[in-house]
């Protein structure tokens, strides 16, 4: 017997991460001037036993790959492209920070609409509590 609904591509992922026996996966969001308190976060989250992504660029530190301001505009739209990417992945958001900027409201936005649990460093910057 056929099943009455076909998977969606979220829970053939979760069924995909259930079969290989991952561990929780968190990705990290928050302001990258907080770049040295995600290193942090990420320690932690490991040694707890967790898969930890987390933004990989700091744009706002200089770096000849986004010198060019036209450049470094495309490439902050690509790097958006890939954190929501990092969101659809991981099982949990944490939000590091006490500061909530317009980017983070976002990813929390859009983590919170995938229905994700949003956990925070600063729980009294949630823009929904």
């Amino acid at each position: 017997m056929s099943d009455p609904h076909p998977l969606t591509p979220e829970e053939k992922l979760a069924d995909a991460k259930a079969l290989l026996s991952l561990p929780r996966i968190v990705v990290i969001c928050g302001s990258t001037r907080f770049m040295a308190e995600m290193t942090e976060a990420d320690v932690r989250e490991t040694v707890a036993g967790r898969i930890v992504v987390k933004p990989g660029c700091d744009m706002k530190s200089p770096h000849g790959l986004w010198s060019d301001p036209v450049e470094a505009e495309a490439l902050k739209v690509r790097l958006d492209d890939l954190h929501r990417a990092k969101i659809r992945l991981a099982d949990e958001v944490l939000v590091v920070g006490d500061y909530i900027g317009d980017s983070t409201r976002a990813e929390i936005a859009y983590a919170r609409s995938l229905g994700k649990p949003v956990r925070f460093t600063h729980p009294e910057v949630d823009p929904d509590a």
